[in-house]
């Protein structure tokens, strides 16, 4: 058996998963949360027990991923991490460079490096945590695994934008994608659960969370993808206002006084979406709780779904029809209420869910009507056991 560790890095949080391989045995997973902030928090999951410990202090990256490694000594998760032969990186930009998952040496770290510009919130901090891993285990095999791969199979006519051709060629000017490792898991997994080949279906995932994307899969490959050259475009998210009239960011950067267009950025990317509409969050728990008494809570799920509806539409009249929706993401894995508001649209195509079965509960389900014609399916993702099979694959 080959232990390998799959790693999701973000701006305040670590998530990760120990597997063995090939088995596909998940040995642990874990958090760590707000390592820069006053208080880190160290959970550690591994068969029915869990382990926590928090720190009142500010952690580092280098001192949470230290501490990482000492719990999985300290609960005997590995005996010596020797035992870890390979790491794998959830990389979010991998622009035209990386068509799929590599190895990471010393240039292709710059590479992802100098790719930030597609990923400014993401792919620095990525390297980061990289360069740090390469640094505590250098005995691994580290393998960076791309979210914008998958959509690399998109014709021109949907990844260009209605600009001069020149601008693609010299400065990589087009639609990227991401959750590209997501809906490549979800994809096959929702092939399995409907017993066809994935080469024979036409799929629509919907990537629901505090990040958000549509993306149709036609013959088990990315068709069109509802985020662009960054995943600042596309759905209205957590924070992030989705699509935009570029003729309406330059106005606002006149009106608001901005000293530069990263001001108008950042106001885009954390400061708009959800929390922008409502005023007050951007988590749709707390939404869903008020939408009876504050209207704006309601306007912002409301849009939140029309967006979705949008994109859905589109999709399955680009491929003529369409074999099954699939949510995924926490949004879409939990909240019941807006995978309905979302499927009340799609009876037109013969899509029509089982309130029962809807609510249930129940993680992974099929929560198609007796009588639908087109299949809807819940299927949680599982970026990690993607990133470890990549990881795998270039151990051998």
């Amino acid at each position: 058996m080959t232990k390998t560790l799959s790693v999701n890095l973000g701006s305040s949080t670590l998530k990760w998963r120990l597997f063995e391989m090939p088995d596909e045995k998940q040995v642990a997973s874990g958090l760590v949360d707000f390592f820069d902030n006053t208080k880190a928090k160290i959970t550690v999951k591994y068969g029915d027990k869990k382990a926590e410990r928090t720190f009142d202090e500010k952690l580092s990256l280098k001192d949470a991923i230290t501490i990482l490694m000492d719990e999985l000594r300290r609960l005997k998760l590995v005996k010596d991490l020797h035992e870890i032969a390979g790491v794998g990186h959830r990389v979010v930009a991998g622009g035209e460079v990386f068509k799929e998952s590599v190895v990471i040496t010393k240039d292709v770290l710059k590479q992802i490096d100098d790719l930030d510009v597609f990923a400014p919130l993401h792919n620095h901090v990525e390297v980061g945590g990289i360069e740090l891993f390469r640094q505590l285990m250098p005995w691994t095999t580290q393998v960076a695994v791309f979210d914008s791969a998958f959509h690399q199979t998109m014709p021109e006519e949907n990844y260009l934008y209605g600009i001069p051709y020149d601008f693609h060629e010299k400065y990589g000017a087009r639609k990227y994608g991401a959750h590209g490792t997501s809906v490549r898991y979800v994809s096959k997994h929702a092939a399995k659960v409907l017993q066809r080949p994935l080469e024979d279906l036409r799929l629509i995932v919907m990537h629901l969370g505090a990040g958000s994307s549509i993306t149709a899969v036609s013959k088990g490959k990315s068709l069109d993808t509802s985020m662009g050259f960054t995943p600042l475009d596309g759905l209205i998210m957590n924070t992030r206002s989705g699509q935009v009239d570029a003729s309406l960011v330059t106005y606002l950067i006149k009106k608001l006084n901005l000293k530069n267009a990263d001001e108008m950025l950042n106001i885009l990317n954390n400061e708009s979406g959800l929390l922008g509409i409502s005023g007050f969050s951007d988590d749709q728990r707390e939404l869903k709780k008020l939408v009876s008494t504050n209207p704006r809570a309601r306007l912002a799920l409301n849009m939140f779904a029309n967006r979705v509806v949008k994109f859905v539409g589109s999709y399955i009249a680009l491929m003529d029809g369409v074999d099954a929706l699939i949510f995924t993401g926490g949004v879409g894995e939990n909240s019941f209420e807006m995978r309905e508001q979302i499927m009340s649209h799609f009876g037109y195509v013969g899509a029509t869910i089982d309130k029962t079965k809807n609510e249930s509960g129940n993680k992974e389900i099929d929560v198609s009507a007796a009588d639908a014609k087109v299949k809807t399916l819940v299927v949680p993702t599982n970026e990690e056991l993607m990133i470890a099979r990549d990881v795998y694959k270039r151990l051998l």
